[in-house]
């Protein structure tokens, strides 16, 4: 059974999201603030985190970052974020968070959100079975081990930015609307801001290319999306 941890100062909210959560199968545990958070994760990793940016002591977004950071923890987090706050949800997913819902939202919404984010931690973009390698010149991409080499360096990067990676290098020169990538990779597009694929795509420049303002892969295509350009493969 999948257990969620959920970060939120609010017990409404808490409430009724571990009680949605709980018909829907899921084991739920609990915190109420930014230390609570960190001691959770400590004792027991979750499959998943829903956290709360406005949190007493420790807010939301240091919580992320010593996730990310400090414990080196490839752990998927939905972020809770009140209207108005864009500029937190954009550093939020650049500090690695998969994705981000709005206050007040619907705990339905919410739970649809947590199984497509579990959905592509747990099976990636492929359709089963054993997936080969995709090897570029300078780039590998190994979908079984999750694994992404470039410029034989090895590449830490989030579920979320892996299956983003690996959807678009599976369809080289094929050009994606925002729209587009978000129903294929993130499992639907309705009520999320289309600059979370801008933001992925840019952490993964950073990640990958060696000049992510001249990028040799991820390319854009002004006015309609992105392309992976695949170069010579080996």
């Amino acid at each position: 059974m999948e257990e969620i941890l959920i970060v939120d100062d609010e017990a409404s909210v808490v409430e009724v999201v571990s009680l949605y959560l709980k018909r829907d199968g899921y084991r739920v545990r609990q915190a109420i603030d930014g230390s609570g958070a960190l001691a959770a994760i400590r004792e027991r990793v979750p499959n998943l985190l829903i956290l709360d940016l406005m949190l007493p002591q420790i807010d939301g977004m240091e919580v992320l970052r010593r996730i990310r950071e400090d414990l080196q923890l490839d752990l998927p987090v939905i972020m809770l974020t009140a209207r108005g706050q864009e500029i937190d949800r954009v550093y939020g997913l650049e500090m690695g968070a998969d994705d981000y819902v709005t206050k007040p939202f619907s705990p339905i919404e919410l739970v649809a959100r947590v199984k497509a984010v579990l959905r592509r931690v747990g099976g990636g973009t492929g359709k089963g079975g054993v997936e080969r390698p995709i090897n570029f010149t300078d780039l590998m991409i190994d979908p079984t081990s999750r694994n992404v080499t470039a410029y034989d360096l090895a590449i830490e990067l989030t579920a979320t930015e892996f299956n983003l990676l690996q959807f678009m290098a599976n369809r080289p020169n094929q050009v994606f609307s925002r729209k587009q990538l978000l129903e294929h990779v993130w499992g639907f597009s309705d009520f999320v801001d289309p600059s979370t694929v801008t933001v992925h795509i840019r952490r993964l420049r950073e990640k990958i290319e060696k000049d992510p303002s001249d990028p040799r892969w991820l390319q854009t295509v002004w006015g309609v999306g992105y392309k992976f350009e695949p170069g010579e493969t080996e």
